[in-house]
């Protein structure tokens, strides 16, 4: 991780591993913002369940988890899965939720929620990590992965 200071122009994303590294009910806490559709689909579901999901633009196959995915891709576009009440952290991890997790500056999220820039970067690029909400960098190869290929 960089310890440049991130700006507004910064992408931030949800770091699913930090999240699953760090917080012990993240599965729960997913699980919570389902639509009442999926919340009874997914009762008998384990923890962790994975399925199948093709990539439209790659038509590759690969395996998510069964919540996230289904929380990404159908419940987070509702309507009322976020509205100007929310609090701010929760506000901008439900905009990521429902953009898929595209890396997004605090300029951007300012735009989506309706709020300062200023104040989503300060409440998102603190000490504290909150969500997973962590400044997005894109995978570089290490020279040892190279050195394999």
């Amino acid at each position: 991780m960089s310890l440049l200071k991130p700006t507004t122009k910064t992408p931030f994303h949800i770091d699913f591993d930090w999240w699953k590294k760090n917080e012990r009910d993240w599965h729960v806490f997913l699980r919570s913002l389902l639509c009442a559709e999926h919340q009874e689909a997914f009762t008998e579901v384990e923890e962790g369940g994975m399925i199948d999901w093709i990539d439209p633009k790659t038509a590759e196959v690969k395996a998510v988890d069964g919540i996230q995915h289904t929380l990404m891709s159908h419940c987070a576009l509702l309507p009322e899965f976020s509205d100007s009440h929310t609090a701010m952290v929760e506000a901008v991890f439900r905009v990521f939720l429902a953009n898929g997790n595209v890396p997004m500056s605090a300029d951007d999220l300012s735009k989506r929620l309706e709020r300062p820039a200023d104040i989503i970067l300060r409440t998102i690029s603190g000490p504290r990590v909150y969500r997973g909400l962590r400044p997005y960098q894109a995978n570089v190869p290490s020279p040892d992965k190279e050195d394999e290929a």
